[in-house]
């Protein structure tokens, strides 16, 4: 038999060689044949998925964390993982319009002198001017007129069309006092102090140099196009106590008259509550987690604060602790977009909602017009929130003329003016479907939850059983 030649030194370097070179077929270069990929290969890590791929990416280009406007994106627990329980046999709904449910609330019934009546519990939230346009400002205070409801300033104090368009006008304190003098403390209605919002509860807020228009410079007391960064805490107190000195000046500088509210961003909520019964005030304002800004550190947006659904739960039972609830009136807001979860948050316990982001969508906000001026900022319509950079192409976060030119406050009230309308006709519907003569005759008996989550945050039973996590049934 003949044998193998041993391998020389000469051909193994040869086939080493061979080995090394790549194949023809993997060849590089634009005539390169890629054969087809593993799908195994591309799975995305949970823990760096595309997006926060791209954003290690961005922090590692610019060093500067980043800012933006709006609310929280993330999936939270909301309003939407809770159901009402309709009337049939147990219960008997009322007969579609023709029997009255009524929809009318009193604030401020603990101390003020002249409580505020509104003919329904939702109310506009504070947006300041500054971060939003004279001309939204005065399209706010046109329908909340029109629909007999409440609009709130924000930072940096009172403008002349919102005050004149507004029948009843809550005017903001906050940490930076901004705009603030005891002239327009006196033509309010009622008062809010601002402790915190839902979206960076524990910060102040944010103005950029381009919103710095030589208006909002002037009733700011701030140089032009300069940043601005409210302060995170009262300059004029340190803690529970120094607020009831707070208020109670407060109510001096007012002749007791207007009520006073205390705004909480939904952190240590029970707590808060209470100790902002403590200090005297008339109305507890719970922002939660979904709740929007103007302008404020995404990862404060998407890392700080509570959901509303379990703020919202604690607050009422803080209230029930203290024998206080239905007396101090709360009021919720952070994410309420229908008349759905205007129900749902009255029958947890609020006596009335209040929003902001839905109101600026219903001006135009992220409406599919002006396309090409989204695409310039980097987005589509629908998916904005560029309140910050002061280029809304819809006029409505912006104090550019040219821009705000576009929102016509009599166009503006209207649109707002509807939405409020179809938010309290389907409030409602669902409040007769439930069998109620009043709104505010919906408790947490007509709910159920679809998720073990909202079962725990809302504290009612899961839909088809009685089982409460932490509370027993079955």
């Amino acid at each position: 038999m003949p044998t193998k030649r041993p391998h020389s030194a000469k051909s193994a370097k040869s086939r080493a060689a061979k080995s090394a070179r790549p194949a023809k077929a993997a060849a590089t270069g634009p005539s390169a044949k890629i054969g087809p990929i593993d799908p195994n290969l591309l799975r995305p890590s949970a823990a760096f998925p595309p997006q926060v791929i791209a954003e290690i990416h961005r922090a590692a280009d610019q060093g500067l964390y980043e800012i933006r406007g709006f609310g929280t994106k993330r999936k939270l627990p909301t309003f939407d993982d809770l159901l009402l329980l309709g009337a049939s046999v147990s219960r008997y709904p009322l007969e579609g319009y023709r029997e009255k449910c009524d929809t009318n609330v009193v604030l401020g019934t603990r101390f003020a002198k002249k409580p505020i009546e509104l003919k329904i519990p939702i109310t506009v939230a504070g947006m300041s001017f500054g971060s939003l346009s004279a001309n939204a400002k005065e399209s706010i205070g046109r329908a909340c007129t029109a629909m007999g409801t409440s609009s709130t300033t924000g930072d940096g104090g009172m403008t002349e069309e919102e005050r004149r368009a507004s029948k009843t006008l809550v005017y903001q304190v906050l940490p930076s006092r901004y705009g603030l003098n005891p002239d327009d403390l006196r033509r309010c209605d009622a008062i809010e102090v601002v402790i915190g919002q839902g979206a960076k509860p524990g910060g102040g807020g944010m103005l950029l140099g381009q919103k710095i228009s030589p208006r909002v410079a002037k009733m700011r007391t701030l140089p032009q196009g300069i940043d601005q960064r409210s302060a995170s805490r009262h300059p004029d107190w340190t803690g529970p106590d120094d607020l009831t000195i707070k208020l109670q000046e407060l109510r001096e500088i007012t002749d007791w008259e207007k009520p006073i509210y205390v705004k909480i961003g939904a952190t240590r909520t029970y707590f808060d509550t209470q100790l902002a019964v403590k200090a005297g005030a008339d109305v507890i304002v719970l922002d939660g987690m979904q709740g929007g800004t103007g302008a404020t550190q995404d990862v404060f947006i998407e890392h700080v604060g509570i959901p509303t659904l379990p703020a919202l739960r604690l607050a009422v039972d803080a209230l029930m602790e203290l024998d206080m609830h239905r007396k101090v009136q709360l009021i919720v807001s952070g994410g309420i977009r229908s008349g759905a979860d205007v129900a749902k948050a009255l029958a947890m316990g609020a006596d009335a909602v209040s929003i902001g982001s839905a109101v600026l969508v219903a001006l135009g906000c992220n409406r599919p017009v002006h396309v090409e001026e989204y695409r310039a900022l980097g987005t589509e319509p629908g998916f904005c929130h560029h309140c910050h950079t002061g280029r809304c192409p819809v006029g409505v976060t912006t104090q550019d003329e040219k821009l705000q030119a576009r929102l016509d406050p009599e166009r503006g009230g209207r649109w707002l003016r509807n939405y409020l309308s179809t938010l309290t006709l389907e409030l409602q519907t669902m409040a007769r479907a439930c069998g109620k003569t009043h709104v505010l005759n919906l408790e947490p008996e007509d709910l159920v939850a679809l998720t073990v989550e909202a079962a725990a945050m809302a504290r009612v039973p899961l839909a088809g059983t009685k089982w409460i996590p932490g509370q027993g049934g079955y």
